[in-house]
């Protein structure tokens, strides 16, 4: 069952975040259907987060989808080459989002590994935030702004994963964002295998 609106439009994105371990991804594209489980996320929270794009107000093109409600695909290029995945959250006008690290794959993993010019499934296959939009098709002109209670990415219930099950950390990547770079937002599965760094 897809996930609600309501598990989406709740102010706190940590909790959010870490409700979202353990719940299942899902694309259709070009017909082909793929899901993966959650097993890495990151917090980020339009005020007072330097580490976040729409940080206290900030709006551009790219960020606009951020102050939407909650419910909602933020993908966007990092570096050029990687399209990031991200779940819009909060009310509309407060820009919240998660953003999805890493994924166990599940189903249409023939697909996932065509997508990645792979020929095993490991861990390389899904476990870092790049990597798992391009083995699930999620990119950032296709799927930005996309409704996650439509039928081309939307999450599903999973497994719910208890706290004591989860390691919590530092964000990676976000050293530019000063004091706000040691917010332990970052959120994965302890015994999981598809991480992208322990």
């Amino acid at each position: 069952m897809k996930l609600p609106e309501s598990f989406y439009q709740r102010q706190n994105v940590v909790q959010i975040a870490k409700e979202l371990l353990g719940k299942t991804i899902h694309t259709m594209v070009d017909h082909l259907h793929t899901s993966a489980m959650i097993t890495e996320v990151e917090a980020y929270s339009g005020t007072n987060d330097k580490a976040c794009h729409a940080n206290n107000g900030v709006r551009t093109n790219r960020t606009e989808v951020m102050y939407a409600k909650g419910g909602h695909a933020y993908v966007y290029l990092c570096y050029g080459i990687h399209h990031l995945f991200n779940v819009v959250t909060n009310v509309e006008d407060v820009a919240d989002a998660v953003l999805i690290r890493a994924v166990q794959p599940l189903e249409g993993v023939d697909t996932m590994l065509s997508r990645r010019n792979r020929t095993k499934v490991e861990k390389t296959l899904s476990s870092g935030p790049g990597t798992l939009s391009q083995a699930l098709g999620i990119k950032t002109n296709v799927h930005y702004g996309e409704w996650l209670l439509g039928n081309r990415v939307w999450i599903e219930e999973g497994e719910t994963i208890q706290e004591q099950d989860m390691i919590t950390s530092t964000r990676i990547g976000v050293d530019y964002a000063e004091e706000d770079a040691l917010k332990p937002w970052r959120f994965y599965i302890r015994d999981s295998s598809w991480i992208s760094k322990k």
